[in-house]
């Protein structure tokens, strides 16, 4: 493999110089941030912000790029070689123990085949106590119409209610395909999440997931029908046909109402309802 050649295993499209201002304005890094950079590639960004971020812990999975980017490196970046999708959290408190007080946030390039396990994974480390302030990243186009899509939309789904939980979604800008080499085959757009507390908290996080994720998977059916591929409620269902209407009562929601007209707090009010009649039992 060349310097300047990306691998396809790992996705890989970097971002041309003129972009990378661009980014580095939108972001605004100061001294007293700390910033985690998910997939520096060859540098580009990763080098200007350091210059400007009191302190960059950059994660990459190529081992080729981790010696290009350790070699000069500053004393306040750290390059860490491996997935960033399998750091766990007390391994990220640790690399963070000499930046306790400062603001942290991300940053990121993020590879097109994973970027959407990538942002649960910091909706993860997020509920797991990591202070994220914001995340401010680079997506396909059409992961980005996700991420900001609003109740009653097409676009509006399963990453837009999980995310939007627990972070405001603001679309900063676009980028055509020429931004990047390799040039991709879509459109890309860069993201602004800001990370918050549960809003509405749900009773039990996994029920609330796991009714999010069942439903959707029949966006455009009724409500009622739709919690049918809920694994308990369609049990319970068949053995009780009242099952659903009485839980769709008790949330004071309308079951011929489809999936997609929710709004999240409405989801946590259903999910509520679930796991106060049933807990555990329903997963």
């Amino acid at each position: 493999m060349g310097p300047r050649d990306a691998k396809k295993c790992f996705a890989q499209h970097f971002l041309e110089p003129a972009w990378v201002e661009k980014l580095l304005r939108a972001v605004a890094p100061a001294p007293d941030q700390t910033f985690l950079e998910i997939g520096p590639g060859r540098g580009a960004l990763t080098r200007p912000l350091a210059a400007r971020a009191g302190r960059v812990i950059a994660f990459e999975i190529d081992r080729d790029l981790v010696s290009a980017l350790r070699d000069k490196a500053p004393r306040h970046l750290t390059i860490v070689e491996g997935d960033f999708l399998r750091v766990k959290a007390d391994r990220l408190r640790d690399l963070l123990a000499d930046s306790a007080r400062a603001t942290l946030r991300v940053v990121g390039n993020l590879p097109y085949n994973v970027a959407s396990p990538i942002l649960f994974k910091l909706v993860e480390l997020h509920s797991a106590g990591i202070a994220l302030a914001d995340a401010t990243v680079m997506l396909q186009r059409e992961v980005a119409d996700r991420l900001v899509a609003s109740p009653g939309t097409r676009k509006y789904g399963v990453l837009s209610v999980l995310i939007g939980h627990v972070a405001g979604a603001d679309r900063l800008f676009t980028l055509p395909p020429g931004a990047f080499r390799p040039m991709p085959k879509v459109h890309s757009a860069v993201v602004r999440l800001r990370f918050h507390a549960p809003d509405p908290p749900p009773a039990d996080p996994a029920v609330f997931t796991a009714i999010v994720q069942a439903i959707f998977t029949r966006r455009r059916k009724t409500l009622a029908n739709a919690l049918l591929a809920y694994p308990a409620a369609g049990r319970q269902n068949v053995e009780r046909q009242s099952f659903v209407p009485d839980l769709l009562r008790q949330a004071h929601l309308d079951g011929r109402r489809r999936p997609e007209m929710l709004e999240i707090a409405e989801l946590v009010r259903l999910a509520d309802v679930f796991a106060s009649v049933s807990g555990r039992a329903v997963l």
